[in-house]
């Protein structure tokens, strides 16, 4: 394969995932709709991932407390995976598979969202905060692929039928943008939903 051949598969691999989002249209009103009655009731989404989970942890947490489309109020969202000091300090003393679920156990209360990212839907770390987020009685979400243990695990759930790691990671980050948008046309939109 040329690499002008490849770089087109890339891009039509990515197009046909992002395509698959149409069959996920119900639970994105879901998943926006308990983020925004959580923010309009005061509470915060807390986002965690690994790598580029992290990273897109990191976006969306940065759409919300910054802004994506509108100039507006902050929204509380925090990712928990930008404490360097925490999540270091943490894995040291308890282990990795707790510096989010510590996290949570320290900040979440009911009524938040925590965002659980894993592209595998198997990693230990996201499982367990999501599980303790549970206990807290905090909504949970879990944004997988099409296969893992989170998908039982969390109350809302927005898979991606790939196991594709970075077809994946384009359509959370696509997936997180319809949500941030969603979000902020019904805090601050014109047309109040």
């Amino acid at each position: 394969m040329d690499r002008i051949t490849a770089i087109e598969s890339q891009i039509e691999e990515s197009i046909q995932i992002k395509r698959q989002l149409h069959q996920n249209v119900a639970s994105l009103l879901n998943i926006a709709d308990h983020l925004i009655q959580a923010l309009r009731n005061g509470n915060k989404v807390l986002l965690f991932g690994n790598g580029g989970s992290a990273a897109d942890a990191q976006h969306i947490a940065s759409e919300l407390a910054g802004k994506f489309r509108y100039e507006r109020e902050p929204l509380a969202a925090i990712a928990l995976n930008t404490n360097v000091s925490s999540m270091t300090s943490i894995a040291n003393d308890y282990g990795y598979d707790t510096v989010f679920a510590r996290q949570l156990r320290a900040i979440a209360i009911k009524g938040d969202v925590a965002i659980g990212i894993s592209t595998s839907g198997n990693s230990r770390n996201v499982i367990l905060a999501i599980e303790e987020a549970k206990r807290i009685g905090v909504i949970t979400v879990a944004f997988t692929g099409q296969d893992g243990k989170l998908r039982d695990i969390a109350d809302h759930l927005l898979a991606i039928p790939s196991t594709d790691t970075p077809r994946i990671q384009e359509a959370h980050i696509t997936a997180g943008h319809i949500i941030c948008h969603l979000v902020e046309e019904a805090l601050f939109g014109e047309n109040d939903i």
